[in-house]
């Protein structure tokens, strides 16, 4: 390119993921994403705000779906709601940048790569200008099933998981906060964000409701790995649970394999995974926590073990921070995997798919 480095634009920079997208670029420049210009956009609640990133200050801009506002921008990261991501991806993949999006807006479309760049790299070479980021707790889940399934094929997955409030947004950390300080101080908890206490509580209901029982989060998991992992005929089944943790989602993983696998080998493969860290060590109390996994970038793994059940059966433990891998330093990883390889090509197709779709705001 002829600049020296990559311009980007963050589209709901006062947001959690927004916040944490900063935070990883404050903590160093990155070899395959030099930084040249950063755009940040918000709401007009926001706007006019200013920002200290990447050693200066930086006015927050109206956040509007008009391709001249993306116009010069290599890589724009939405984080914001469905409806609006809906709006925005049009306008950015217009303006000529690669839009790379965090919402649920995207996921399922066939025309737009779902990707993790542990995974499914090559995914992202035919975007038409929009990239789907998965959801959180599905990004760790494949980044410790994938290199499993490339050495023995995966034929079904039940994931439990153990879901951390960020993942809902921080008023729902400062409930908890709220709820805790609460019951210290024998004082009824507020209870707004969730339909129950989330305190000292476990709530197995997020998302709406669906037909047949499941939640939209739950289906959002099957989905997803379906999609990422390209195995639409995989068995999977998902049971999402919010709990009192403020950072990093839990999951316990039951695998039934194509033939019999040991632990061993297992951890053997796992412990050589891109983006894994494994921590199996249970006689000395080792394996991942949440507290342990606030805060850095991989996916660690721990609790490796044959399931009883099932000769060809393993079972394991997989935790990782929702906000960072979950969301804000999967983008990021996309932004550097376009950027290393060039995929700028789909972006300027003036026949998208969801050209039409583009969103013109009132003049």
């Amino acid at each position: 390119m002829a600049t020296p480095g990559f311009r980007i634009g963050l589209v709901g920079a006062t947001g959690q993921v927004g916040k944490e997208f900063l935070r990883i670029l404050e903590e160093g420049p990155r070899q395959d994403l030099p930084i040249s210009e950063l755009r940040l956009f918000a709401s007009e609640r926001s706007a006019g705000n200013v920002i200290h990133a990447l050693g200066e200050d930086r006015v927050i801009r109206v956040a509007a779906p008009d391709p001249a506002a993306f116009d010069g921008l290599d890589f724009v990261l939405t984080a914001i709601g469905d409806d609006l991501a809906k709006e925005f991806g049009p306008a950015i993949a217009q303006s000529g940048a690669v839009n790379v999006d965090k919402s649920n807006a995207w996921r399922m479309d066939p025309h737009v790569p779902l990707v993790v760049p542990e995974v499914n790299p090559q995914a992202a070479a035919g975007h038409y200008g929009i990239i789907a980021g998965p959801n959180c707790s599905t990004t760790q889940l494949v980044v410790a099933l994938w290199p499993l399934h490339c050495a023995n094929p995966i034929r079904r997955v039940i994931v439990d998981t153990y879901q951390a409030v960020s993942g809902t947004g921080w008023r729902a950390v400062d409930e908890l906060r709220a709820q805790n300080h609460a019951i210290t101080a024998n004082i009824a908890p507020e209870v707004q964000i969730y339909p129950h206490q989330i305190a000292e509580n476990l709530i197995p209901e997020i998302g709406g409701l669906r037909a047949g029982g499941a939640f939209s989060e739950e289906l959002k998991m099957i989905d997803e790995t379906r999609k990422i992992m390209d195995l639409p005929d995989l068995a999977v089944q998902a049971t999402c649970v919010r709990v009192p943790v403020m950072v990093s989602h839990s999951e316990a993983v039951h695998i039934e394999f194509a033939i019999e696998f040991s632990p061993e080998e297992a951890c053997d493969i796992l412990s050589n995974a891109p983006g894994v860290v494994v921590i199996d060590d249970p006689k000395t109390h080792a394996y991942p926590t949440p507290l342990r996994a606030a805060g850095h970038d991989p996916v660690y793994v721990g609790r490796i073990r044959r399931d009883p059940s099932h000769p060809r059966g393993l079972s394991m433990w997989v935790v990782a921070d929702n906000v960072r891998k979950g969301a804000a330093l999967n983008a990021l990883q996309v932004f550097e995997l376009i950027a290393r390889n060039r995929w700028f090509r789909g972006n300027r197709d003036t026949h998208a798919p969801f050209g039409d779709r583009l969103a013109v705001p009132a003049r």
